[in-house]
C-alpha cells in the first residue's frame, strides 16, 4: 500500500443514517436542486447546508423536518435567531407546512416546532427526534458556552440538520464544529487527521498538502455547499443578484493624511464624530419616502438616530424580546419607514426583501457581520437595485477600502471551497435524482407454448 492509499484509507466518509424517500412525495414547491437537497439531507439523516442568502434555506428546513415527523411521529425542533421564529412560522403556512412557536418544553407537539435561542435551556432535548439550526453560524466559537451547550445536549439525537450562509473556508473551526454538533468527527480528531499547525502559534490550522483532497471529498459526504443551482449543475432561472451600489461618505473632513489607527484609536475617532455621522444618515432618510434599514455599532449612535430619524424606531440589545421581536417583524411588513439596529442584534436570518436601502453608521472590524447586514436585503428574490451606505469620519481611515478587500478575499476563498467541493457533491446529490429511461416497445411480444396452453385451459 502505498502513501496515499493509506491516507485516503484514514478518510472517515458520513455515513448515512437516515432514510431514502420518494422524491415525488416531498413538498410540491421546492425547486429541483432543492427537492435533492432535502432528499439527500434525509438519506444522510444528519447534514449541513451551506446555501447563500435567498437560495430557500427557510423551505428545505421545514420540508426536512416535516419529513422527519411523518417518518417518525416524533417531534422536530429548530433553533433560530429572534424573530425568525415568526416568519418561518408564516413561511409555513405558505408552504402547508404547519409549524409550532414554543416558549419551553410544555408548547413541544409531535410536528415541527420552533423557537429561540435564547430559551434553548428551558426544552428537555431528549425527548426530541430531530433538530435544526437555523444560522447555524452560532457554532462558529469554537470555546463558546453556546457552542458546547448544543453539541452537548444534542448528542443522542437521531436526526440533525445545520443549516447556513456558506461558511468562511479558511474557519475549520467552524467547519470542525459543525461536524462535531452532527456527531460525524469530533474538532480534535478532525486536525489531528487532516491539519498541522505553523510554528508555536497553535490557533493558525492549514491543511496538509497530501490531505487537501481527501478533506474536501470528505466534507462533501455531509455538507452542500451552494452560491447558486448552476454552480451544482442546476437552472438558475430567477437566481441572480440585483445590481449593489456601495456609496461611501465621509464627514469631518480635513484633507490632512490619515495615519493607521489602532482598534482603540478608530473607536474614540468614531465616537468623535457620532453626531455628523448620524446627521448624514439622518438626511438620506428624511428625504426619502422609501423603507431604509440603518445599521450602527453603539448604543449611544442608536439613540442619536432614532431622535434624528422621522418615524424611525430603534431595536436595542436591552430591549425586551417581545420589542425586539414586534419591531423585526414590523419592518418586514412595511409598517415601520426606518428600522435603526445593530447587525449584532437583526444580521442574521431576517428576510427583508421589502427594503433596499440601508446605511451603515458604524462598523466593527467583523467582515461576516458586515456581509450578512448587507445580505439581510441585498437577496435573491430582491426585485430592486440595492443601495448601501457606509458612513464615517475621515479620521477613521480607509474603512471602506479595508471592508472590500476582506470581501475580495472571502469570495475568493468561498469560490475556492466550492470549485473543490463541486463533483463531490454533484456526486452525492446525483443519488437522489429522479432517473427514468423512455420506454418504445419494438418487439413484438412471443408467449411460451406452457403460457399458451394455460390460458385455453
Amino acid at each position: 500500500m502505498n502513501y496515499n492509499a493509506f491516507i485516503n484509507s484514514k478518510s472517515k466518509m458520513s455515513e448515512s443514517h437516515g432514510f431514502v424517500i420518494d422524491a415525488d412525495m416531498l413538498n410540491i414547491h421546492l425547486f429541483d436542486f432543492q427537492r435533492d437537497i432535502v432528499k439527500w439531507a434525509l438519506a444522510k439523516g444528519k447534514a449541513a447546508i451551506f446555501a447563500d442568502c435567498g437560495l430557500g434555506k427557510t423551505l428545505m428546513q421545514l420540508s426536512w423536518a416535516y419529513e422527519i415527523y411523518l417518518h417518525t411521529g416524533g417531534s422536530v425542533l429548530i433553533l433560530a435567531p429572534l424573530a425568525v421564529a415568526a416568519q418561518t412560522q408564516s413561511e409555513g403556512e405558505r408552504f402547508d407546512i404547519p409549524v409550532t412557536i414554543c416558549e419551553s418544553d410544555d408548547d413541544i407537539v409531535p410536528g415541527v416546532n420552533i423557537t429561540n435561542y435564547e430559551k434553548l435551556g428551558r426544552f428537555n432535548t431528549d425527548n426530541l427526534i430531530g433538530v435544526v439550526l437555523d444560522e447555524s453560524s452560532i457554532l462558529k466559537s469554537f470555546t463558546g458556552k453556546v457552542r458546547t451547550d448544543l453539541i452537548n445536549r444534542f448528542s443522542n439525537t437521531p436526526y440533525r440538520l445545520a443549516c447556513t450562509a456558506t461558511p468562511a473556508p479558511n474557519d475549520y473551526m467552524e467547519l470542525g464544529n459543525h461536524a462535531e454538533f452532527l456527531g460525524i468527527m469530533s474538532r480534535n480528531e478532525l486536525l489531528s487527521m487532516y491539519f498541522t499547525h505553523d510554528g508555536s502559534d497553535t490557533a493558525k490550522w492549514r491543511l496538509k498538502g497530501h490531505a487537501e483532497n481527501t478533506f474536501w471529498e470528505w466534507m462533501a459526504s455531509w455538507a452542500v455547499v451552494l452560491d447558486n443551482p448552476a454552480s451544482l449543475g442546476y437552472e438558475d432561472d430567477g437566481y441572480e443578484l440585483p445590481e449593489l451600489h456601495v456609496h461611501e461618505i465621509v464627514v469631518d473632513k480635513t484633507g490632512e493624511d490619515v495615519p493607521t489607527l489602532s482598534l482603540l484609536e478608530r473607536r474614540r475617532a468614531r465616537k468623535a464624530s457620532l453626531e455628523s455621522r448620524c446627521r448624514a444618515a439622518a438626511d438620506l432618510v428624511n428625504a426619502s419616502n422609501e423603507q431604509w434599514l440603518v445599521w450602527c455599532d453603539l448604543n449611544d449612535e442608536s439613540t442619536t438616530l432614532k431622535e434624528m430619524i422621522d418615524l424611525a424606531e430603534d431595536v436595542k440589545g436591552s430591549d425586551k424580546a417581545t420589542r425586539k421581536q414586534g419591531m423585526m417583524l414590523g419592518f418586514g411588513s412595511g409598517f415601520l419607514k426606518c428600522l435603526v439596529t445593530k447587525p449584532s442584534i437583526a444580521g442574521f436570518g431576517m428576510n427583508w426583501q421589502n427594503c433596499h436601502n440601508m446605511i451603515f453608521v458604524g462598523l466593527s472590524d467583523s467582515y461576516e457581520q458586515y456581509y450578512q447586514a448587507l445580505r439581510r436585503c441585498w437577496r435573491f428574490g430582491q426585485k430592486h437595485e440595492v443601495n448601501a451606505y457606509i458612513v464615517i469620519s475621515e479620521k477613521e481611515g480607509a474603512v471602506k477600502a479595508n471592508i472590500e478587500r476582506k470581501e475580495a478575499d472571502a469570495i475568493k476563498m468561498r469560490d475556492a471551497m466550492i470549485a473543490l467541493t463541486r463533483d463531490a457533491v454533484r456526486t452525492e446529490l446525483s443519488k437522489t435524482r429522479r432517473e427514468s429511461t423512455e420506454y418504445n416497445p419494438c418487439v413484438p411480444m412471443v408467449l411460451p407454448n406452457w403460457a399458451e396452453m394455460r390460458a385455453v385451459i
